[in-house]
């Protein structure tokens, strides 16, 4: 899907996603101290707007226009900094303290040049955090996308950073996110997603 895709999907609904920041995010992150940060596809800044919130100074960016707009009025005094550019083709000198990339679900060379731009705009002793639909999932979990070429391992993504100086690795795995609560017709059911959390020595 290209920008004017993703126009069309978050013009075609209230919110996309939830407005409540990533598990993954909140559990890894809620306890750094705030910086600089860079939400890269940042869709409509959920994840964004959550850190600001916790006095971190953000950049979301994404190639959505209409989901940047959207996260600007959801964020509403909350001090987020909107940029509509493709994660893909971003870069910046070093100069932020976290870089988070979560489900940016992209074919192999697209997600790799995401992931060293990312990595790039980290200070020393910066964090980059990835979460991502697992390869897994298509066969052993629920929803996400159903082409394996946009999905990813754990090690998939440490591989996009093997040459780079200076990756210290904190975590990288996969992990389980219950979806639903089981009440209802829909039983609660399993996704599997990779994380990675890499720090800039």
């Amino acid at each position: 899907m290209d920008a004017r895709d993703w126009d069309e999907r978050y013009a075609a609904r209230e919110l996309v996603w939830s407005a409540t920041p990533n598990q993954f995010v909140e559990a890894e992150l809620g306890d750094l101290p705030p910086g600089r940060a860079v939400d890269l596809a940042a869709g409509e800044g959920r994840n964004a707007i959550w850190l600001a919130r916790r006095g971190w100074d953000v950049t979301a960016l994404d190639f959505s226009q209409v989901a940047l707009d959207k996260g600007a009025t959801l964020a509403g005094d909350t001090a987020v900094t909107w940029v509509c550019a493709d994660a893909t083709r971003w870069s910046e000198p070093a100069s932020y303290d976290l870089a988070v990339l979560a489900y940016l679900q992209l074919p192999a060379e697209e997600r790799r040049a995401a992931v060293r731009s990312a990595f790039a705009a980290l200070r020393p002793g910066g964090t980059l955090l990835l979460v991502a639909h697992d390869t897994t999932n298509l066969a052993e979990g629920t929803g996400g996308p159903q082409d394996v070429r946009v999905l990813m391992t754990a090690e998939d993504v440490l591989g996009d950073l093997a040459d780079e100086a200076g990756v210290v690795v904190e975590r990288a795995e996969r992990v389980s996110r219950v979806v639903g609560d089981g009440h209802g017709e829909e039983p609660a059911r399993t996704a599997y997603d990779c994380l990675v959390r890499v720090r800039r020595a």
